[in-house]
């Protein structure tokens, strides 16, 4: 196994640092690129699912919407324990130890199975909250199926990702990319016979939209077994290994502190959902349009945090200590570069979209408005995510855990509230609010991971 070595050829300069800045540039675009392209196919099952049930009304997709209010909490969660499970990865092939690798994938897809259907099991158990807290009955009464199926969808979803990890840890993303395009082709055709039939037979509506979901994420894990099992680009992450002792409670302990971050993140976000519910059905509707379309473009700076944390952790596990705030400042001017674009396109393009997805007046003048507050905060997001990355890359998780928490549920969700409910912004002032906690914790990551990069 190789890893990218930076440095100048013997006998040369060192470059000045505006061009060994440039150079991680590209090399973290070459390995944030597929990234983002695989978590962008498979955000699109979200949208595809949005779009496909749209038809059905307003009801139906204001029930999506409570449901991934719900699906958010849990999967960053479960995301949390990918994350540590990559870095580890990153790290063992940074050290170039083929053994090392093999048992730390075998200890990783325990992990991953283990918190997988302990995720399913928790959010199927708490479908019947969902009227006790002062959500739309309508709504609520729609759920049933489609929250169950989306609830067993976290165990493929969260095993197929430990594998993803490994092929990008490995410098194979391309590998995940195919995969996660081949669940997005299934779920096009399964979401349109499930959800509105074929021939003679009318479909199972609501339902028929998380089964096509769930057989998509099963059908990429099989795949992504499979090239791990037989594939010879996989051979160094399947040789035989004796356990690495303490692998497993190294994984879990780390992923644990990520995960917690991980859920406060999605926790604020379900619980903006939530008050989006107590405007009514309509204001739900709109949040789901506005999110399921901030889901895909989010998918790059996501990316970028990946990729960023794969490249400290290789750097860290070469002993190349120096190239920390040289992928740090390059993970800016990408993640930069790429928000301001997207917010660009969302304050061109924002009301188009909402009044291309649903022909409710009210759903529409609300997404049109949201999707303005959300292009405002774009590159905040996109640096947050960024940050992120780097923090955990060093393994540096806990106090960036706490940042978070303490920014989005000790100040934007109270703000949020104020400002939806007290002042009477509405679904408007939440948002801001919102926005408010994302844009500090941005920035206070960024100065924790530059001090401590410089040490």
């Amino acid at each position: 196994m190789s890893v990218i070595r930076p440095e100048a050829p013997q006998g040369e300069a060192t470059p000045p640092t505006y061009i060994r800045v440039l150079r991680e540039v590209r090399r973290l675009a070459i390995l944030a690129f597929p990234i983002s392209v695989s978590l962008a196919a498979a955000s699109l099952i979200g949208v595809v699912d949005t779009i496909m049930i749209a038809p059905l009304g307003t009801v139906p997709l204001a029930a999506v919407s409570l449901t991934m209010a719900a699906v958010m909490v849990f999967y960053s969660g479960l995301y949390g324990f990918v994350s540590a499970i990559g870095v580890r990865f990153a790290q063992v092939h940074g050290r170039g130890s083929d053994t090392e690798l093999s048992a730390t994938v075998r200890a990783g897809l325990i992990v991953a199975g283990v918190v997988g259907v302990l995720g399913a099991i928790t959010m199927a158990l708490l479908k019947g909250v969902m009227g006790e807290i002062g959500q739309p009955p309508e709504v609520v009464a729609a759920l049933d199926g489609y929250w169950l199926a989306m609830s067993a969808m976290m165990i493929p979803f969260t095993l197929f990702y430990a594998l993803k990890a490994l092929f990008d840890a490995i410098d194979k993303p391309w590998v995940g990319v195919g995969l996660a395009f081949v669940a997005v082709a299934l779920n096009v055709p399964a979401n349109w016979v499930l959800i509105h039939g074929i021939g003679g037979w009318e479909g199972l509506g609501l339902l028929g939209a998380g089964l096509a979901s769930l057989l998509s994420e099963a059908v990429s894990l099989a795949l992504a077994l499979l090239i791990w099992r037989r594939a010879k680009m996989m051979r160094a992450a399947r040789v035989p290994a004796p356990r690495v002792p303490g692998e497993i409670g190294v994984q879990v302990r780390e992923g644990g502190v990520i995960a917690a971050g991980y859920v406060g993140e999605g926790g604020a976000y379900a619980v903006v959902g939530l008050m989006m519910g107590w405007f009514g059905a309509a204001a739900l509707a709109a949040n789901q349009i506005v999110g399921s379309v901030a889901a895909v473009l989010y998918m790059v700076p996501l990316g970028v945090s990946v990729a960023v944390s794969i490249r400290v952790a290789q750097a860290i596990g070469a002993d190349e200590l120096e190239r920390l705030v040289l992928i740090g400042k390059a993970g800016l001017l990408v993640i930069i570069g790429w928000m301001s674009l997207v917010m660009l396109a969302l304050l061109l393009a924002g009301g188009a979209i909402a009044r291309s997805l649903s022909d409710d007046p009210d759903v529409v003048t609300l997404a049109a408005g949201l999707f303005v507050i959300v292009a405002l905060l774009q590159i905040a997001d996109g640096v947050h995510g960024a940050m992120q990355g780097a923090s955990r890359g060093m393994t540096d998780n806990r106090v960036p855990v706490m940042i978070t928490l303490v920014c989005y549920w000790i100040l934007a969700l109270p703000i949020g509230y104020g400002l939806g409910f007290v002042f009477e912004m509405g679904p408007y002032g939440v948002w801001i609010g919102y926005g408010f906690g994302l844009a500090l914790a941005a920035v206070l990551l960024t100065l924790r991971f530059f001090r401590r990069a410089r040490v």
